[in-house]
């Protein structure tokens, strides 16, 4: 998804109907703030409102994504290219939430072996955490079955291997 030629394909579109921001951002019940980010190609906007949006401006959901007007011809064809990208950027937001999860893990484990010996179970909890969060988002994605039992056994190993680690 280009943030840019899809914040200029929505500002376009709003001019021709000759709405402000500000009118756009109240028809949403958002900020004006908000819509000039998009806009800007700062941010997409929250999925919750692109049909709204589409409705709103006169176009489809499919030419929002795809930042510009779309000939019948290549519906088809631009559906599968927006499905794809949107599908690229959940994975990235998944896997950026499982990086935080992760790192917060690791500054809680930092934290408490400061104030105690520790022992190599601190880095056996790190791997099974990075394992299990690597495997559970690659379920959700895929829906194979496998992943989603390997990431819940990493868990498992993860929490007793914190408790063994805590209690020690």
């Amino acid at each position: 998804m280009n943030q840019e030629i899809i914040g200029k394909f929505i500002a376009s579109q709003r001019k021709l109907k000759k709405l402000t921001q500000e009118e756009l951002a109240y028809k949403l019940g958002i900020t004006k703030n908000a819509v000039s980010k998009w806009e800007r190609g700062v941010c997409l906007m929250d999925m919750s409102l692109l049909k709204p949006l589409s409705e709103i401006l006169d176009v489809s959901i499919n030419e929002i994504l795809a930042g510009e007007k779309i000939e019948t011809k290549d519906i088809e064809k631009k559906s599968e290219e927006n499905i794809i990208k949107l599908t690229e950027l959940i994975n990235l937001k998944t896997m950026k939430y499982g990086i935080i999860g992760m790192s917060l893990f690791s500054v809680m484990l930092i934290i408490i072996s400061v104030f105690k010996n520790v022992q190599p179970s601190a880095l056996v909890s790190l791997l099974c955490a990075y394992n299990s969060v690597t495997f559970l988002s690659r379920y959700k994605i895929k829906k194979d079955k496998n992943d989603l039992i390997t990431g819940i056994l990493f868990l498992i190993a993860l929490i007793l291997n914190t408790i063994a680690f805590i209690l020690a």
